[in-house]
């Protein structure tokens, strides 16, 4: 057999592996908008379905080439040359081993979305980094791994079968020509179709580069769900590798010493000529609003939504602990409140650090073991005079954050091994058992300021619910009809219902036991339980901000008022500290007028909330809007994160 003849029957194969594997990508999409379809908005059509299994299968050219390419490349190319038919059997190892890889994913992808709303993104890195037996745990209760392992090792095997048998059938002879330039077309038009085909592919349905798809402009519907769909994971996990990539690198804002002297110029007002990045950081307090308490507590609530407080969920009754405490006249809450980032490490690293999230993740960068930051909680409020303190109902292993607050330079930290818990599950001991610990520790007159983390709202989700008291029934009659069955929401509404309901009795037993207190209220981040499928964005993404205590009055913090956790540094210090107080800040002080907050995806001002890079705005009810401060917004965020970025990455000197 010659050579050509050789190429002309391994490219048939190859088109028939990666037929095969287009059709698999084109039905795992179509099954994944099947068994997630609740998540489907109320507005969206069939239209719109359409739309994004067309763009989906666009996308997909491009992974269903992949495991093409090493085809065409190790086994037609090498057969072709060493004029061998020994390589096929390699085809087929390769389409299992991609088979089973889509397989897998899959079945990770549900539950990922169910948890997330999202494909797989960059949040994936963080596994790698998590408390792994405490993870693996988590997965094999709540989300029954070993019954996923099993059904897509099933099917994964059915489908390398039938792929098998596929490739084992015959293929079209190469076509006898009688002329030599009947046979040079012939060759001719075969490789420059293959050349087509490999343009066609890489640009996802388009041969040029004007029109192309990828995954950062598939966003082919109005449905955010429907556009992840889009998505197939191995895309997802490109996506995931490009933005680690961009921001390890500073790639999305250019990051330069002197576009960081630009962006320091413009969150001073003023022109950026120091060598020391942290000048950018310098503030002065205005003068103490309130009398100094004796004692402050940041509260982290684990999974703290801001929703269950708005009153169209009042009847849920999920959250009158919180609720009280915001009615009373010595307590004022700030709705315009969103997250440092999508997990609580990212939320711990903005209340200690006081830099925003780029995902360098500060717990486990060299630079942050050096000294504390300039903008760091401990060195501040210790020159209050308080002693620092941080309580974590975990374990002190899990993201490496004993060591991180520590060499923030708190005083003491104290996790789930340092006090009595009669019950809880392998992220830590329930709630109650950490408040118990730490309102036991007052016993002298030492100024105190105590970061509280808490653990109880999260997966598996373990608290005896009916011993604690909740009224599941209760729960469900206030729900949608749609909803009243769905026991994993409930049990999900009912932790929350426990957490709200320790936070509020910790709070007002301190607040009797140490009348000087001051209490800051607040999530570590939203965006796990709605009871909507499609919430708007404040319900998605808003988390509160409550302070609560001595000196506090309802105007204390101008009501057109908007930030995230890292304006709740530069807030306390500038309720309790003397006037011309030197600090440190990224973010600026409630009480001076902050107008924006930012997680790692949306923003937020005192009335519109909207996803960052994106045109579109919404106000806090879901109505669509237009902003005419859209760029600013974006300027500020650039900055805010590009100093972050260079603070934490390169450290003090700008050169």
């Amino acid at each position: 057999m010659s050579r050509w003849e050789i190429f002309i029957k391994n490219i048939q194969q190859d088109l028939k592996l990666y037929l095969f594997i287009l059709t698999l990508l084109c039905l795992l999409r179509m099954a994944f908008i099947g068994v997630l379809h609740s998540y489907l908005g109320a507005q969206s059509t069939i239209a719109d379905v359409l739309i994004s299994l067309f763009y989906g299968l666009r996308i997909s050219l491009k992974s269903a080439a992949v495991i093409t390419l090493f085809s065409f490349v190790f086994c037609t190319l090498f057969s072709t040359i060493f004029r061998t038919g020994k390589l096929k059997r390699l085809r087929v190892i390769f389409g299992s081993i991609y088979i089973s890889l889509l397989i897998f994913l899959f079945h990770a992808r549900i539950p990922f979305y169910r948890e997330f709303h999202t494909g797989f993104n960059q949040m994936i890195f963080n596994t790698l980094r998590d408390d792994i037996s405490a993870l693996s745990y988590t997965l094999v209760v709540d989300y029954y791994l070993p019954f996923l392992v099993l059904s897509a090792g099933i099917i994964s095997y059915i489908l390398c079968r039938l792929l098998q048998r596929i490739l084992a059938r015959d293929t079209y002879a190469a076509p006898q020509f009688a002329q030599n330039y009947q046979r040079l077309l012939f060759r001719v038009a075969i490789v420059t179709c293959i050349a087509l085909f490999m343009v066609f592919t890489r640009f996802g349905g388009s041969l040029t580069y004007a029109h192309s798809l990828h995954w950062e402009n598939a966003a082919a519907t109005g449905d955010d769900f429907l556009n992840e769909a889009v998505i197939d994971d191995i895309q997802a996990l490109y996506r995931a590798y490009s933005i680690q990539e961009r921001v390890q690198e500073g790639a999305d804002l250019r990051i330069d010493a002197a576009k960081v002297r630009g962006y320091a110029a413009y969150l001073t007002g003023s022109n950026f000529t120091a060598n020391e990045i942290d000048h950018a950081f310098a503030k002065q307090a205005q003068g103490a609003k309130i009398p100094k308490p004796k004692h402050i507590f940041i509260i982290l609530g684990e999974s703290f939504a801001q929703w269950p407080l708005l009153d169209s969920y009042s009847s849920l009754h999920i959250a009158d602990g919180i609720k009280g405490i915001m009615a009373r006249p010595d307590a004022v809450h700030i709705p315009a409140f969103v997250p440092n980032g999508a997990f609580t490490p990212m939320a711990v690293t903005a209340i200690v650090s006081g830099l925003s999230d780029v995902s360098l993740y500060p717990n486990y960068h060299p630079e942050s073991y050096k000294e504390p930051y300039a903008t760091a909680l401990a060195p501040q409020f210790k020159k209050l005079g308080y002693k620092i303190n941080f309580w974590y109902g975990g374990a002190s292993s899990w993201e490496r954050i004993k060591a991180f607050v520590l060499a923030q330079g708190f005083d003491n930290f104290y996790g789930v091994s340092d006090f009595h818990s009669e019950s809880g599950n392998v992220w830590g001991s329930d709630d109650r058992y950490l408040f118990d610990a730490i309102a036991a520790s007052f016993t002298d007159d030492t100024p105190t300021l105590d970061v509280i983390l808490t653990v109880s709202n999260h997966a598996p989700y373990t608290i005896d619910l009916a011993k604690e008291g909740f009224d599941e029934n209760k729960v469900a009659a206030a729900l949608p009809a749609e909803a009243r069955d769905d026991k994993d929401l409930l049990k999900r509404l009912g932790h929350y219902w426990y957490t709200d309901r320790q936070i509020a009795a910790f709070v007002l037993k301190m607040r009797e036991k140490e009348p000087e207190s001051l209490f800051v209220i607040t999530g570590d981040h939203a965006d796990r339980t709605n009871i909507s499928k499609t919430p708007t964005l404040f319900d998605r993404y808003s988390i509160p901000l409550v302070v609560y205590g001595t000196g506090i009055q309802k105007g204390v913090i101008p009501a057109a008022a908007a930030g995230s956790h890292i304006n709740i540094i530069p807030t306390l210090i500038e309720l309790i500290a003397p006037q011309g107080f030197g600090y440190y800040s990224l973010g600026d002080s409630l009480t001076r007028g902050s107008s924006i907050g930012f997680s790692h995806n949306v923003w937020i001002t005192p009335d519109a909330i909207g996803k960052i890079q994106a045109q579109d705005a919404e106000d806090f009810d879901g109505t669509a809007r237009t902003l005419g401060t859209r760029d600013s917004i974006q300027q500020t965020i650039d900055a805010m994160r590009a100093l972050s970025w260079w603070r934490i990455e390169k450290g003090k000197i700008v050169k």
